[in-house]
Formats: structure tokens, sequence, C-alpha cells
């Protein structure tokens, strides 16, 4: 309030006063189309492996800091965390995860609903004898009873 009351005032040379206000609308403006922005390719960044998930009626289950993702792809290929697995190696790559502690991690595993279900089947084994036993089945959501 009161650096507005020499906004008009002129100084002594005839010239105006700087004014001491900031604008915030385009600060406002700008932190508004960041959110949106951010809004919107959060759930992008999730996973980089695209898969297409069943359908499930399940409710959701909370995520936890150390969990790891396997996923597998329409073709067939595995995926931990987003790296392509070599065939054959996925026991080596599941045996660096901890999976043999008391605190196993969780194992999120996301399949492409068109792969025969011994390919995941053969994942799931693979994961269970490297000591994974927390394993959850990712689905997307579905409004309609099957």
């Amino acid at each position: 309030m009161a650096m507005g009351l020499h906004s008009n005032a002129r100084t002594r040379s005839g010239k105006r006063a700087p004014m001491a206000e900031i604008n915030v609308t385009p600060f406002v403006d700008v932190m508004l189309v960041l959110l949106i922005i951010f809004m919107v390719t959060a759930p992008l960044l999730a996973s980089g492996v695209p898969v297409a998930l069943p359908d499930s009626r399940a409710n959701a289950l909370d995520q936890e800091p150390d969990q790891v993702t396997v996923a597998l792809d329409q073709t067939g290929t595995i995926y931990l965390d987003d790296q392509p697995v070599d065939e054959g190696g996925l026991a080596e790559a599941v045996g660096g995860i901890g999976c043999e502690r008391q605190e196993s991690p969780l194992v999120a595993l996301r399949a492409d609903r068109t792969l025969d279900y011994g390919r995941v089947m053969t994942v799931m084994g693979e994961l269970n004898r490297a000591g994974c036993n927390r394993i959850s089945l990712v689905t997307s959501g579905s409004v309609e009873a099957p």
C-alpha cells in the first residue's frame, strides 16, 4: 500500500519515479502451463515399454519405492526396468535385484495380453527360482464384469 502512494509522483527533475510492483500474472500463467505439461506426461513416464495390458476389475495396489518392473512385450522380449534382457539371461539379471534378501522387493510383472500363458509362466518361474516371491501382475482397469 505504501509503495503505491508515490506511483504518480514525479521527482524534482520532472521524471517519473520507478514503479516497485511486480506483475505476477505472467508467472502464474507459466506455472499453470508447466503444471498441465507435467500432468499429461507423468503417466507416460511410468513405463517405457509399450505393453497392451489385459483388463481386470481388481483393486489397485500401492507402489513401493524399491519396486522392480519386469515387462514382456508383444514379441516376448523381456525387459527389466525398461532395459532389454538377453535371451536366456533373465536368471543373471534378476540375481542383481536382491530377491534373496529377507525383505525382497516387489516385482511388478507387465505382460502383453497377446502372449502365450506359458511364456508368462516361464518368466514367473524364473523369478521364483531367483527368490522373488512377491510378484504382482499388472493389468489395466475395466468397468465391465467378464
